[in-house]
């Protein structure tokens, strides 16, 4: 993991160029996700925020990529991320293969949504 950072521009940084790559992408995947997101450090760690609470964070590891936490879901969404989910909220996307962008996206917007219809 990065050494404290203050940004997410330099948590991005501090990575090899390929994971850099990786990062950038899952933290426009999320942005483009949850209109009118900000970003933050939060645990060490990219934070997309929304109405200054984090959405979501995620991190590079030694050779995964770290999402927390992951929402609750059902059904075909629940099988499509049950390859991922290493913990009740935690998903790991391995760096080495495909990262699923579009699946990180979609989990994103999820969260926030779930926090709508929670009321907060």
């Amino acid at each position: 993991m990065a050494a404290t950072v203050a940004t997410i521009d330099a948590y991005i940084a501090s990575f090899p160029q390929e994971v850099q790559v990786v990062l950038e992408t899952v933290r426009q995947a999320i942005l483009t996700a949850v209109p009118g997101a900000g970003e933050a450090i939060s645990h060490g760690m990219p934070a997309i925020t929304l109405d200054g609470r984090a959405v979501v964070n995620f991190a590079a590891w030694k050779g995964h990529l770290g999402l927390y936490p992951l929402p609750h879901v059902e059904g075909a969404l629940a099988r499509e991320v049950a390859a991922y989910r290493t913990a009740k909220h935690t998903g790991r996307f391995p760096l080495g293969g495909p990262v699923p962008y579009d699946l990180i996206g979609r989990l994103a917007a999820l969260i926030v949504e779930q926090r709508t219809l929670a009321g907060g």
